[in-house]
């Protein structure tokens, strides 16, 4: 009972965000300063905690390369399996059919199922995993679909079609500048990330055998305290139940891509890794996390409609409380 206490709690926190925001006393658009001070702020200063309070070992970054992995190939699946499906519903299942909710939910939830020593993997599998959360993802699905960053795919005439219109120019300096701005739009993806950014240090920091001071675990302890609350609070205001069968579908197909990819990442994990059962049972529990708060910010950005992907995230965390704690029953 008590290994699903604080997952319980942050499902009743998404909860109370929504109720609140029902009542009124938080406004429809109210979710985005909570949306700005989680991503530029509060998700960044729990990392620099993380790293700040554990040993972080290098040979654990091959778990850093097997969430890489694990994020990467649903997208590149989905991407290959929806050739004839409209824009949109390519660019919604891109963004929250792969990645993982790590910092928010695994960490919670690991303490919890597994003990205090699994958040030293969990923090080397978010790293991989946020490489794509923080900012692959979203540069794969504008890249892949044609998709214009800076406006809603609304606005850019979407159609039916599988990508939105994209010819390439004859002339050899127009296909020079286009390139120049691909790899501009690229980097600008990833290293506009805060955690993108503070990943790069702590993983130089890693390599080089630096250690944090102390008093950086003290300054960054309160951010690392908010994170949960944060990252849920906002889930719970920008969510909404899905007011049609297309939503309802969009959602259902989500998970149908989520589940199978999740449980088969999660076996290799356990069966496969070159790491101790405790190591080996958190990145497995890791892979059967939820959708990442980072997919309702570029769902927003992409489609618009932040709403729907709250609403997923919300159900993606229930389902993980039940398939993560069976699964740690099953290696325990």
């Amino acid at each position: 009972m008590e290994a699903i206490i604080q997952p319980a709690v942050m499902l009743l926190i998404v909860a109370a965000g929504y109720v609140l925001k029902r009542m009124g006393l938080f406004r429809p658009d109210d979710y985005r300063v909570l949306q700005t001070a989680e991503f530029n702020l509060v998700l960044p200063g729990t990392i620099i905690y993380s790293f700040a309070t554990n040993e972080h070992a290098v040979n654990l970054l091959w778990i850093s390369a097997f969430a890489l992995l694990a994020a990467l190939t649903p997208t590149l699946l989905i991407y290959l399996a929806t050739v004839r499906r409209p824009v949109s519903d390519r660019a919604f299942l891109m963004l929250n059919g792969s990645g993982f909710n790590v910092g928010c939910f695994c960490f919670p939830m690991l303490q919890s199922l597994v003990g205090p020593a699994a958040l030293v993997p969990a923090a080397m599998f978010d790293i991989g995993n946020n490489i794509m959360v923080a900012a692959g993802t979203n540069v794969m699905t504008q890249t892949f679909l044609h998709i214009k960053p800076g406006k809603p795919l609304s606005e850019q005439s979407p159609g039916s079609a599988p990508t939105l219109p994209h010819s390439k120019p004859k002339d050899r300096d127009v296909r020079r500048l286009q390139r120049r701005a691909l790899v501009g739009n690229i980097a600008k993806g990833f290293l506009g990330s805060p955690s993108f950014d503070v990943y790069l240090v702590m993983i130089l920091c890693m390599v080089l055998d630096l250690h944090l001071p102390h008093w950086m675990a003290l300054v960054t302890q309160p951010f690392s305290a908010a994170n949960a609350l944060c990252a849920m609070l906002m889930v719970g205001m920008l969510m909404e139940l899905p007011d049609s069968k297309g939503d309802l579908l969009s959602v259902l197909e989500v998970l149908a891509w989520r589940l199978p990819c999740g449980i088969v990442f999660a076996a290799s994990a356990w069966f496969l890794l070159p790491f101790d059962p405790m190591t080996r049972q958190a990145v497995a529990l890791c892979c059967l996390a939820p959708t990442a708060v980072f997919s309702t910010m570029f769902t927003d950005k992409v489609l618009g409609n932040a709403k729907l992907a709250g609403f997923t995230l919300a159900l993606t965390a229930t389902i993980g409380i039940v398939t993560m704690t069976l699964a740690h029953l099953l290696m325990g």
